[in-house]
């Protein structure tokens, strides 16, 4: 795997809840040769519509890196749409499904959440959607 490293991505959600009870949703994709984060921003309803166009800016983005991402891993999320998929294989990645209840199976994804909420959001009361965007962009930028 670390010799293939280079050319595969993982994604996954972590959800937050704010200091007025509202549950907001974060998708995320990790690099995993660089262990390089890019936050998607959060959203109250992570439809397939939204959850799509976060992969179209994603790609945007990773056009200008030298290797392209070979494999994206993610779970069965039915927030992963075909649309979804389609991105990633139009850009000449092929999508591998985690197994139905084995997390270290995305263990990348897993261990990134498990940081940002122990050195981060376990000591921070989130207020709104722009302040938690504000805190992870902050918190991606020490990680990676």
């Amino acid at each position: 795997m670390r010799a293939q490293a280079e050319g595969i991505l993982a994604c996954d959600f972590f959800s937050v809840e704010t200091a007025f009870l509202k549950t907001l949703y974060v998708l995320f994709f990790i690099e995993l040769g660089t262990r390089r984060v890019h936050l998607t921003g959060a959203t109250r309803n992570p439809d397939a519509a939204w959850v799509t166009q976060q992969a179209r800016n994603l790609c945007f983005d990773l056009d200008e890196r030298e290797t392209p991402a070979r494999f994206l891993i993610r779970d069965r999320d039915s927030k992963y749409t075909g649309s979804f998929d389609e991105v990633f294989r139009s850009e000449g990645a092929e999508v591998i499904q985690t197994p139905i209840r084995s997390p270290k199976a995305n263990a990348f994804a897993e261990r990134f959440v498990e940081t940002l909420r122990s050195e981060c959001l376990d000591w921070i009361i989130v207020l709104s959607r722009s302040h938690l965007n504000r805190v992870l962009r902050t918190s991606a930028a020490h990680y990676g």
